[in-house]
């Protein structure tokens, strides 16, 4: 929908009016797990919480009370019963606590090879890891959440992803009980990567990890944020992240995440970012290996002449299920959101894409552009895909898509008349067909570090 004029006159988002019947009420009842409720409430009587978020904790406890976990009879999880899964693997609902001689452990990992004077911040179980840090303090403040002044916990913690949005956000925001404040001071532009390494391993106190992160950059700053999940060893685990975002006037970041776990892994990570005016934020996605992932990730270009971008590319096989819904939101005019996820299915893996861009109607001169293109290498592969565009203004330049199918006979009759075998030349096509979101990822050494563990996962010897 190029220049489109108006394709959709509903009610503006908010706006909407649900009257409180009890037919409805007993609806909406079917359509949520509380006994998963009762058996995570029982945690919160061993985790005091911080010390200045009672309020926001409580509140989330409450509306996770009220609203229970999402099942697949709703809508938003219709492809992604990760509730009954959670259910069905975790041994127990405890919170894994720090991981003892971490230092020696990480010795056996097989992490990128940074350059030197790169910012390497860890965290154990969700909590900051000083003695194994390494940064330019120079360059950007670290803090533990719970070291944080009230004023600046009232003013982060919590008023970007919001807990009534999601139930995990909301079982997040009860448990956590540290995390990490990373804060780029303005006009700072951070030349080395900021490396977010999360080591994880449950152990016999509990299987549930809760990572909480914000990041601030301030007026003009610029940094490269590369986040990953480290396993160091592969018993079933459960992963309930939130990281919010806040990118103010002219700042800049660009935010890769990678997740490559196990088999006997569970996440669900929501990432909610407030872009401000003249400002960019770009995230890039890669998701290879777990049980079952889900990713919320929502964008909120909240003023104008500002940019978002979100690229993704799920590479799948065995059982392994992921889910990308993510949330464009246009509330000025002038801004630009670009957004690209694609997909590799094989064996009996499952892929689900869910995109909504919203533009208000204040957002006049939008520019939104969203496509996702999925490869099915098996018959067993699924792939559940919806984008979706909603808008208000008049004066726009929207467009969205998607495609799904299996690789291109002709394209791979030609590559082997150039006499190159079947499998090099199946690998090619699969190579080119992903190589296009790793062309988004600037920081050289671990885009290298990505297109090798893609790669080796394609068969091939690029």
């Amino acid at each position: 929908m190029i220049g489109l004029k108006r394709s959709y006159r509903g009610p503006q988002p908010d706006e909407h009016s649900y009257p409180s019947t009890n037919l409805q009420i007993m609806s909406i009842t079917k359509k949520k797990d509380f006994q998963l409720v009762k058996q995570f409430e029982s945690l919160r009587d061993f985790h005091p919480g911080i010390a200045g978020l009672e309020n926001l904790q409580n509140n989330a406890f409450t509306f996770l009370v009220g609203n229970g976990f999402p099942t697949t009879k709703e809508e938003e999880y219709k492809y992604t019963g990760i509730t009954k899964r959670i259910s069905e693997s975790m041994p127990d609902f405890r919170k894994s606590a720090q991981i003892s001689g971490l230092a020696q452990k990480t010795k056996t990992v097989d992490l990128p090879s940074w350059p030197e004077g790169t910012n390497i911040i860890v965290t154990n179980n969700g909590y900051f890891e000083s003695e194994l840090s390494s940064y330019d303090e120079n360059d950007i403040s670290i803090l533990p959440i719970s070291k944080l002044d009230p004023p600046t916990l009232a003013s982060s913690i919590g008023t970007i992803e919001k807990s009534e949005k999601d139930a995990f956000s909301a079982l997040n925001t009860t448990l956590f009980e540290d995390g990490l404040m990373v804060q780029i001071p303005a006009g700072k532009r951070v030349e080395s990567p900021i490396y977010l390494i999360h080591y994880i391993q449950p152990g016999n106190d509990g299987h549930c990890v809760f990572p909480r992160v914000f990041v601030n950059a301030d007026k003009n700053a610029e940094a490269s944020i590369i986040e990953m999940d480290v396993f160091l060893d592969e018993k079933p685990v459960f992963i309930n992240s939130v990281s919010e975002f806040r990118v103010h006037q002219n700042a800049h970041i660009k935010h890769y995440k990678l997740q490559d776990g196990h088999k006997s892994a569970i996440t669900v990570s929501n990432t909610s970012t407030d872009v401000h005016r003249d400002a960019t934020f770009t995230s890039v996605v890669l998701s290879l290996e777990a049980d079952m992932i889900r990713n919320n990730l929502s964008l909120n270009l909240v003023d104008g002449s500002c940019e978002g971008n979100m690229y993704g590319l799920f590479l799948l096989n065995g059982r392994t299920h992921v889910d990308n819904h993510t949330n464009v939101a246009h509330t000025q005019a002038h801004a630009v959101s670009n957004e690209l996820y694609k997909g590799i299915m094989n064996d009996h893996s499952r892929g689900v894409f869910n995109g909504k861009i919203f533009v208000y109607k204040e957002a006049q001169k939008t520019n939104a552009f969203q496509q996702n293109s999925n490869l099915l290498l098996s018959e067993n592969a699924t792939i559940n895909t919806k984008p979706q565009l909603e808008i208000w203004a008049d004066d726009v330049k929207c467009s969205h898509g998607c495609t799904t199918g299996q690789l291109d006979d002709e394209a791979l009759f030609y590559i082997r008349s150039r006499g190159i075998g079947k499998e090099a030349a199946r690998t090619l096509l699969l190579y080119a067909f992903a190589g296009e979101v790793l062309d988004y990822i600037e920081e050289e050494a671990f885009k290298k570090y990505c297109e090798k563990i893609v790669n080796e996962r394609l068969g091939g010897n690029h």
